[in-house]
């Protein structure tokens, strides 16, 4: 692989030397952040369209949950880790192969444009995945491999998603409730039994000192790399069971619809957001940190709930205040 991270440096920094991009690649970058998904999932389920915001919401959590154990898999570095004459313009901390911002772009946007079906947003979404990708070029996080393996990765959960959400979904609707949230539960393990797997396999390797050392001179204001931390994948597995668990409860109870006015929509939002801070920020001050077993499992409680939240404490709130109705899609 050295000679593709040492050809891959001389592209960034041909690329770094049109400094002007800094500004619009930043844009795309967060355009492809963690932080946007997590603000345009609400706005999605709660305010626009509820299928559309369920299909994001898994496929966002199985894409953070494939991309997080390749990395572990491969244990790439990052450009601004392997040589100091590439410029950070970001920080990060995990592994740089795949890129996740490029696969979630192509998953999360391409499921979008899939289930829009209109020509004009299969353009925007194209375009969107490669100035993405190139982003993270750009900043300096990430290899033009590391995007190229992403676009791929991505690609092929959009299309396992497309292919198979919809015999899934009626082989779970099938189950007792008592199942469904038994399934929810194991695959919610899965995602971290497999982070431990790919941990293992490294064996005794560790972080190369090198690469230490230039993340600090990289970056010396940010945290340091942290590769082999599974909090991120915690966090996506209590969700994945919170959600999973307030969408049975939710569905047999009439479902809910995110129709109506402009005034429900946006007030759905703000009331929603507002119950996502008090669990998220109220919990996190109570709650240890850490990478121990004791705050990882509060971790996963609390995301969970979040997911709960999202999925049937918001809904409820919703058509009790009048500003939602149910979808009457209940599978009882």
């Amino acid at each position: 692989m050295q000679q593709f991270w040492d050809s891959g440096i001389q592209f960034i920094v041909s690329f770094q030397a049109y400094s002007w991009l800094a500004t619009p690649m930043k844009f795309f970058s967060f355009m492809g952040s963690e932080l946007f998904y997590v603000f345009l999932l609400p706005v999605l389920y709660w305010s626009v369209d509820s299928a559309l915001g369920l299909r994001i919401g898994f496929i966002l959590l199985f894409n953070t949950w494939l991309n997080e154990f390749f990395k572990v898999l491969f244990h790439e570095p990052r450009p601004y880790w392997y040589s100091t004459e590439v410029k950070a313009y970001a920080n990060e901390t995990s592994f740089g192969l795949p890129s996740g911002h490029s696969q979630t772009a192509v998953a999360v946007w391409g499921m979008i444009a899939y289930y829009v079906k209109r020509p004009w947003v299969w353009v925007v979404t194209i375009a969107l995945m490669i100035l993405i990708g190139l982003s993270r070029i750009f900043l300096g996080v990430h290899f033009p491999t590391d995007v190229l393996v992403g676009w791929l990765i991505g690609g092929i959960l959009l299309f396992c998603f497309i292919k198979f959400w919809d015999p899934v979904a009626a082989w779970l609707k099938r189950l007792t409730f008592a199942q469904q949230i038994l399934v929810a539960f194991l695959v919610s393990l899965g995602f971290i039994g497999t982070m431990q797997l790919a941990i293992l396999l490294l064996g005794d390797w560790t972080i190369p000192q090198e690469w230490l050392a230039n993340a600090a001179v990289g970056f010396p204001e940010g945290p340091a790399p942290d590769p082999l931390n599974i909090n991120g994948v915690v966090s996506m597995a209590g969700i994945l069971f919170g959600l999973s668990l307030g969408l049975a409860w939710t569905t047999r109870r009439g479902g809910f619809s995110a129709d109506g006015t402009f005034f429900q929509r946006c007030a759905r939002f703000l009331v929603g957001l507002v119950g996502i801070l008090i669990l998220y920020v109220g919990l996190k001050l109570i709650f240890p940190s850490g990478k121990e077993l004791l705050p990882n499992t509060l971790r996963y409680l609390r995301y969970g709930l979040v997911g709960v939240w999202v999925s049937a404490g918001a809904p409820w709130l919703f058509i009790r205040m009048k500003l939602a109705k149910p979808s009457q899609d209940s599978i009882d």
